[in-house]
């Protein structure tokens, strides 16, 4: 097509026009120009729309191009900033193609014949502005055509010369992917960059122009033009999910609950504890290995039915006969952490974590000094009851190492992990809150604590939890990690860290919402660090998720933690925190309001999350049990064995709303805390109702009170 198309003949010595350097053609141009001419007579025009206008490709010769100017407008639009499919969509129209044989010669337009690109203008011919030449420099949306009274300035030159100026000017802004360039385009996909790197997307646009020119052709094959659309589509999806992501990071609200859901308080302790104004940037964690063949889950299958049969030749630390018997329920769901407390001398870290390691063969496979271990199991649990807190104490530390150990057997989630993941794992859930204060993270910001000054206000708990534990892990006599690798130690430390601090429930709505996001696509790829962190969050808020009596005596420990929190900030003069003023506190409300916006929202996601990625491997999961340390003698006498909860795939379970591969949303595994979280809130909206009641009798007796004077006698 000729650079300067559209219009007549040139006219020479105009002072409006640069002339062209002279090209002289090459042998057998003659012949192509004739083969071209050939080309253009087997279709005369065809026609087109973008954006409700319509646009046709005339061939023409050059005497003809004069009769296509009465009915229509040549179009150049200049390259928008205003995004770029609508400015590829205008493009088409913006760009000229050369032809074989239109290239100017010795300062003169090419005479051979031509493709047009014109736009039918829905308005009479006097509405365009008769006899003007509009500038689309300064705007793009009108006509570059002109005609003999109206050019600038008044000059009399036509309009191709006119034309001509204008198209030199644009040529700073005008699209450089010519027509013959979207014909080269090699679209082949052997060596295309990687689908999340900004040249991918360039990439893909280029060849979806292509392939669009080639289908109008019918020179396309439908091999080729099915991997370039695969490779689009993958480029789109990267793209998708990179502001996925970015759009959750952003989020950080409360908006998952209604303004009228809950009572204010209720509604400001949600706000207070589970969100954040200030997101701290968070490192994306190195993409672990994934199972993703079945040889691999039998392979891990057979390792870990080997772990649980192996009995340690090591001398292993004594357990007393009613921990033993307390330790046979260890795989329940509501396991009663209290009455292991009971049995065990008030030391449930020391014998529950001792008798996890050894059950998943931690103490055997990185060579773990017994000694070593006690003394440092010791050193947590001594931690844990340094400030004496009614709930964050040593007991609480068992009761979510024992749901961690819950989740990974019972749904075999143990299958989808390595060793020293499941090190890592069982090691984060015993130190995740080591020497807990006690009081909130908003507490120590609020009262300008030391630590909140030495991890500037951000998961100052957490930070500390972390810095102290591996504090103890470099003692000598402490260091239960020492014979680690350097990587594996590397490893471990890092998996940790991003379990522990997960566990700041200002992260919980950002948590949940990036992981709901990333399930509703198509193929989820979850990272292992943010499953395990999403496993440890949801364990360490599970106690209304267990059995009411459970359930409740955790609730009472819980509020008068808070209740002895209130109690400090009076005699510090601050507000009340939410929930921390024992003569206004919603109990009942407060617990409903926490299953129905914490808890049940963060257990489903969790059971999806673990579906999702334990069904490459559901065949392999019917492994054996898990021997306790504290009854192996028992076990190899007897044959007793912890049985294990085999996840089943139902053929015909309805899929869940996140899931898109009916494969995958035919494997459900077993949810004991539905039955429980049901249970307890219908006992707290009971409970409400009653609360409520004595309130209404309690105001309306204490105004009688005030509102009758009091009684008089005569004498």
């Amino acid at each position: 097509m000729d650079a300067k198309g559209g219009s007549g003949g040139s006219k020479e010595g105009s002072p409006l026009r640069k002339p062209p350097l002279a090209q002289k053609h090459p042998p057998g141009a003659s012949n192509a120009a004739s083969a071209t001419a050939k080309f253009f007579k087997k279709c005369k025009s065809a026609t087109f729309q973008i954006d409700g206008a319509t646009y046709t490709i005339v061939a023409s010769s050059p005497e003809g191009r004069a009769a296509c100017k009465e009915d229509s407008v040549v179009i150049r639009e200049k390259l928008s900033s205003l995004g770029e499919a609508r400015t590829s969509a205008q493009s088409g129209v913006t760009r000229d193609t050369h032809m074989q044989g239109s290239s100017p010669e010795n300062g003169q337009l090419a005479k051979d014949a031509a493709l047009t690109i014109v736009r039918r203008s829905s308005s009479k011919k006097g509405n365009i502005g008769g006899n003007q030449t509009i500038n689309l420099r300064e705007n793009p949306q009108e006509s570059f055509e002109g005609s003999e009274g109206g050019g600038r300035g008044g000059g009399e030159s036509d309009d191709n010369t006119n034309e001509c100026d204008v198209v030199e000017r644009m040529q700073s802004v005008t699209l450089t992917s010519s027509g013959d360039e979207l014909d080269n385009v090699d679209l082949a996909t052997d060596n295309l960059p990687a689908v999340d790197t900004p040249d991918a997307c360039d990439k893909a646009a280029m060849r979806l122009r292509s392939l669009l020119r080639q289908l109008q052709r019918g020179e396309i094959s439908a091999e080729i033009l099915q991997k370039n659309l695969h490779y689009a589509a993958r480029v789109l999806e990267a793209v998708f999910i990179d502001e996925t992501k970015r759009l959750a990071d952003e989020d950080d609200e409360l908006s998952e609950v209604q303004p009228d859901a809950v009572p204010q308080e209720v509604r400001a302790w949600l706000q207070s504890t589970f969100t954040r104004q200030l997101a701290t940037t968070r490192r994306k964690a190195d993409e672990k290995p994934k199972f993703r063949s079945v040889a691999h889950a039998i392979r891990a299958g057979i390792f870990v039915d080997r772990i649980y049969r192996r009995v340690s030749n090591s001398a292993l630390m004594q357990f007393p006969p009613e921990v033993v018997k307390v330790l046979k329920t260890l795989d329940d769901w509501s396991f009663d952490v209290f009455a292991l407390a009971e049995a065990g001398n008030s030391q449930p870290v020391k014998y529950l974590g001792y008798d996890l390691l050894n059950r998943y063969g931690m103490i055997h496979k990185f060579k773990v000094p017994p000694a070593l271990l006690e003394v440092f199991l010791n050193r947590i649990e001594e931690g844990y009851c340094r400030f004496r807190n009614p709930y964050h104490n040593n007991l609480h530390a068992a009761d979510v190492a024992q749901t961690v150990h819950h989740v990974l057997c019972q749904t075999g989630l143990m299958h989808w992990l390595t060793d020293l993941e499941i090190f890592a794992t069982l090691l984060a859930a015993l130190i995740h809150d080591y020497e807990h204060t006690g009081t909130t993270n908003n507490f120590h910001v609020k009262s300008g604590s030391d630590t909140a000054l030495l991890y500037n206000d951000r998961a100052v708990l957490e930070n500390h939890h972390l810095s102290a534990a591996f504090r103890v892990l470099k003692e000598d006599e402490c260091n239960v990690l020492q014979n680690l690798t350097r990587d594996e130690f590397r490893e471990l430390r890092s998996l940790v860290i991003d379990m522990v601090l997960a566990t700041d429930m200002s992260f919980h709505f950002q948590q949940i919402k990036n992981m709901r996001n990333l399930l509703t696509l198509g193929d989820p790829q979850v990272d292992k660090s943010k499953a395990l962190a999403m496993v440890l969050h949801c364990c360490d808020i599970s106690h209304p998720a267990k059995k009411w009596n459970i359930h409740h005596r955790w609730t009472m420990l819980l509020l008068e933690e808070f209740f002895r929190q209130g109690d400090l900030e009076r005699e510090l003069g601050l507000d009340f925190s939410p929930l921390c003023d024992r003569k206004t506190t919603l109990v009942a409300e407060s617990q409903i309001g926490f299953i129905e916006f914490i808890v049940e929202p963060s257990m489903a996601v969790c059971a999806d999350m673990l579906e999702i990625v334990l069904a490459p491997i559901a065949p392999p999961l019917q492994c054996k049990s898990t021997p306790s340390t504290a009854s192996q003698d028992e076990s190899s006498e007897s044959g007793r064995s912890l049985s294990m909860a085999e996840p089943t795939i139902h053929e015909d379970a309805e899929p869940p709303k996140s899931y898109s591969d009916d494969k995958r949303s035919r494997f459900i595994i077993k949810k004991p805390w539905i039955a429980c979280l049901a249970e307890n809130k219908k006992i707290w909206k009971e409970q409400a109702i009653r609360d409520a009641e004595a309130r209404a009798a309690s105001e309306a007796e204490q105004g009688e009170d005030e509102g009758d004077p009091p009684a008089t006698t005569k004498d």
